[in-house]
C-alpha cells in the first residue's frame, strides 16, 4: 500500500476504533439498536465502510436507527455468527459465500475454481443474473441478502515452504481452507491436503506449522498479518470470494420500508466504494509485501484448470449445484467443462 494510501486507511481505521463504543447516532432510544459484525480486522475497507454505512443510516433514519460494528471476530468464528444472524443475536452480518454454502450450498458457486478471469466477469455476474439467483436461495433460509455483493478479492496461496508453480507443487501439501466443502474439494482434487479451519485461528495454525500454508486475497494478507508468518505468494487468481451481506430475515420483516430502503441504499453504496478501496489496495499491497520479505511468483492458470477438469471436479459441482444455476454461471465465465 503506498503511504498515502495507508495514512487514509489508517486514520479511518482509528476513527472506526475510537467509535465502536460511542453509537453511530447520539440521540436518546432509537427505534431499533442492531448490531453488524465481520471477521476481518478493524482496518480492512469492509469494516471501515460499513461504519460509515452506520453512521448514514443513523443521520437518514433520523436517528431511528443505530448499528454498532464489531469488526475482527468480536462476536465469535464465522460459523457462530452465521447461527447468531440465524437466531437473530446479530442483525447483520458479511460473510463469504463459500462459508454461508454450509446453510446454502448454491451460495459457494462464485467460488467455482479458475472460473473468473477477471473482475469484469465477477462484476457482471454478481451484479447480474447469477448473483439474483443466490440472493433468492438465501432468502429460502431466512436471511437477506442485499443486492451488492462486496469485495474480498481474487484468492492468491501463500507458503512457508516454497513457492506454488503448479498443480504438482500442491501434491500432499497441507493447506489451511474455510470451512467450506468447495474449497476442500478443489485442493483435495490437486491431491492437496486441506484443513478446515476457522479465519480466527489462521494466524495460530500457520505459527505453529500445523499448516504450510493458506489462501487468502492480498488485502487480507496484509491486514491480518499474514506476511509474518508466510514466505511465498504464489498468484494464483484460483477463486474470486466476495462477502454477502447478511440480515436476519425476521429483523427485516419488522422495518417499515422507509426504514428498508434507508438501509438498503447505504449499505450498497458502501458495498461500492468497499470494492473501489480493495482494487487500490491490491494494486499496491504486493510492493508492500514484498518490502516486508514476501517472495512473489505469477502462476499459469491453464494447468490448474486442466487439472481440475481432469479430476471431474466441474462435472461433480455441477451435479451439485444443478443445470439452471451452472448455466448462469457458465453465461458470464465461458463453458468450464
Amino acid at each position: 500500500m503506498t503511504t498515502t494510501a495507508r495514512r487514509v486507511f489508517l486514520s479511518q481505521a482509528t476513527a472506526l476504533t475510537a467509535s465502536l463504543a460511542v453509537p453511530a447516532f447520539a440521540q436518546s432510544g432509537p427505534e431499533f439498536k442492531l448490531k453488524f459484525a465481520s471477521n476481518l480486522p478493524v482496518i480492512h475497507p469492509l469494516n471501515v465502510r460499513a461504519k460509515e454505512a452506520a453512521d448514514a443510516i443513523a443521520k437518514d433514519s433520523g436517528g431511528k436507527i443505530e448499528i454498532q460494528v464489531f469488526p475482527n471476530n468480536q462476536l465469535g468464528s464465522d460459523t457462530d455468527m452465521l447461527s447468531q444472524i440465524r437466531s437473530g443475536a446479530i442483525d447483520f452480518f458479511t460473510l463469504s459465500g463459500l462459508i454461508l454454502s454450509t446453510l446454502v450450498p448454491v451460495a459457494s458457486i462464485n467460488g467455482i475454481g479458475f472460473a473468473f478471469k477477471d473482475y469484469e466477469q465477477v462484476w457482471a455476474a454478481m451484479d447480474g443474473e447469477l448473483g439474483a439467483f443466490v440472493r433468492g436461495a438465501i432468502a429460502k433460509a431466512g436471511l437477506v441478502a442485499m443486492n451488492k455483493i462486496w469485495d474480498n478479492g481474487f484468492r492468491q496461496i501463500t507458503t512457508s515452504t516454497k513457492p506454488i508453480t503448479s498443480p504438482a507443487d500442491l501434491k500432499g501439501f497441507k493447506i489451511r481452507v474455510p470451512v467450506s466443502p468447495l474449497w476442500t474439494s478443489m485442493f483435495k482434487a490437486f491431491d492437496a491436503a486441506p484443513a478446515s479451519i476457522n479465519f480466527a485461528e489462521v494466524y495460530s495454525a500457520l505459527q505453529t506449522k500445523i499448516v504450510e500454508g493458506q489462501e487468502n486475497p492480498l488485502a487480507i494478507i496484509q491486514t491480518a498479518k499474514l506476511y509474518e508468518v508466510q514466505k511465498y505468494c504464489s498468484l494464483t487468481n484460483h477463486m474470486w470470494d466476495g462477502f454477502w451481506f447478511l440480515v436476519n430475515g425476521k429483523l427485516w420483516e419488522k422495518l417499515p420500508k422507509e426504514l428498508k430502503d434507508v438501509v438498503a441504499k447505504h449499505v450498497d453504496a458502501a458495498a461500492l466504494h468497499e470494492r473501489d478501496d480493495v482494487r487500490r489496495l491490491n494494486n499496491s499491497v504486493e510492493v508492500e509485501l514484498k518490502a516486508k520479505g514476501m517472495a512473489f511468483n505469477t502462476v499459469n492458470a491453464d494447468p490448474f484448470r486442466a487439472a481440475l477438469k481432469k479430476a471431474h471436479f466441474y462435472s461433480d459441482w455441477k451435479a451439485k449445484y444443478g443445470a439452471d444455476a451452472w448455466a448462469l454461471l457458465e453465461k458470464y465465465s465461458g463453458k468450464l467443462e
